[in-house]
């Protein structure tokens, strides 16, 4: 978007009527133990030109990489036509649709999405959305408190096979809201198992929280987990990858009763890695707990004409209804993304999807078994996965993932980084991108590098 910026001309006029001679008085009510003080290390301002091609070889960087790192992120192709439309100047510069009666094309989208969202998840309502998965489970922890009103703790617990970048976002939220999350331990097949929470059956806690497939890529026992999380008064959220419903037991289908709260991130449906963002999270849930929900709700009617018309018909944030009553601060709808996400649902239709999900799920098993064959490369868990899985090295995953990528290949994800006594282990993912060729030269690059990295 274009941007002018005042001149100093401008800038001295402005302040002259309001009768203030520099910007710093306008915040001297700030105390001076606040403020961060000069920024020194702010380069001095360059021409367009010159920023241009700085940004150009900073992407390049990024060119030609093949990709077989997961963790939340994912190397999906995108049609051309997604972001043909989406780069629209009617979405591309939208804001928030407050006023109906000039919004629809953008309410009528976000219905849409909404639709589908409930639908791939079989849960009962979806709301349009928030920043991205890690502050959704954190929104929908928050929402599980307020929803579970049989539970007089603010306890929850949470997998151990949950992404740790997820845990790690809803604590920085949550962590002053008097809110305490107890971690379900994992066994060493890298899943929860049911009876895993017979000792908590007792105890008092909100909810609990099962990513499925989980960070490591095994699949959870869904159903058993569900059953007995409500047998114990605990509400369920799941945490799930999109593209993986398309072939898995939707949570809205769990157990007998299905999962209450449904969180992930949208990013596999259409949207960029773009270096880990912006993405879009999104929120399910069952009807019942619709009052809790954060964000806004699209919902469609019809008029005095009898023409169809949307508008917005839940808004539960500060900016709409009183502070104290609102059940987020910090949620906003990620319009660009959710109408690329909205684009890349209706594109790829049921049948779409379940090839997406299916070719995804057949190249992360060519991947593994060609890794594998690899003297002393071994799977870590030895149960059924999706998308991605963990492999045992015979050097530090670290080191090797630094060699490969001065081979142009984003090797996974080391372990170390979030366990470091997980040194030798590697979180490897494969795409419906990626070819027989790519991986062949995967396994080729891996054995050589092996041998070039000291143990």
């Amino acid at each position: 978007m274009p941007f002018i910026p005042h001149t100093e001309h401008d800038t001295a006029t402005m302040l002259e009527a309001i009768g203030v001679a520099r910007i710093e008085d306008l915040f001297d009510e700030i105390p001076q133990s606040l403020r961060a003080g000069e920024l020194g290390a702010v380069p001095e301002g360059v021409s367009e030109m010159a920023m241009l091609a700085d940004l150009g070889a900073r992407a390049a960087l990024d060119a030609d990489v093949t990709c077989f790192a997961g963790a939340g992120a994912y190397d999906h192709h995108i049609p051309a036509a997604i972001w043909d439309v989406v780069g629209r100047g009617e979405f591309m510069t939208a804001y928030t649709p407050y006023q109906a009666e000039a919004s629809q094309g953008t309410l009528q989208l976000i219905y849409e999405y909404q639709t589908m969202l409930a639908g791939l998840t079989a849960m009962d309502v979806s709301n349009a959305s928030v920043y991205d998965g890690g502050s959704g489970l954190a929104e929908a922890c928050l929402m599980a408190i307020r929803a579970n009103r049989k539970s007089k703790s603010r306890r929850i617990l949470v997998a151990d096979s949950l992404h740790p970048r997820y845990r790690q976002a809803t604590e920085a939220i949550v962590r002053n809201q008097d809110m305490a999350l107890v971690g379900l331990a994992a066994d060493a097949d890298g899943t929860v198992a049911p009876e895993a929470l017979a000792p908590y059956a007792d105890e008092d806690y909100a909810a609990v929280v099962v990513q499925h497939p989980n960070f490591f890529g095994r699949l959870e026992d869904v159903h058993a987990l569900t059953d007995a999380a409500h047998a114990a008064g605990m509400l369920v959220i799941a945490v799930v990858n999109p593209t993986s419903l398309a072939l898995l037991e939707p949570p809205g289908r769990w157990g007998r009763e299905g999962a209450d709260i449904v969180v992930g991130d949208g990013q596999p449906l259409g949207v960029p890695m773009a270096s880990g963002g912006p993405y879009f999270g999104f929120i399910c849930c069952r009807k019942e707990h619709v009052r809790q929900m954060p964000g806004r709700i699209v919902g469609r009617t019809v008029d005095l004409d009898g023409r169809i018309g949307y508008t917005l018909t839940l808004q539960a944030r500060e900016q709409h209804i009183r502070r104290g009553k609102a059940t987020s601060n910090i949620c906003t709808n990620q319009g660009l993304l959710v109408t690329a996400g909205t684009l890349y649902m209706a594109l790829m239709g049921p049948e779409g999807l379940r090839r997406v999900a299916g070719h995804c799920h057949a190249r992360t098993r060519a991947l593994v078994e060609r890794l594998t064959a690899i003297e002393g490369v071994e799977r870590v868990h030895a149960g059924p996965f999706f998308h991605e899985a963990v492999l045992r090295l015979p050097r530090p995953a670290g080191a090797i993932v630094e060699a490969l990528a001065s081979k142009r290949i984003l090797a996974g994800v080391a372990l170390s980084a979030f366990w470091p006594e997980r040194g030798d282990e590697l979180l490897v993912c494969a795409t419906e991108k990626r070819t027989d060729a790519e991986i062949d030269e995967f396994a080729r690059a891996l054995s050589t590098t092996l041998e070039e990295v000291p143990a």
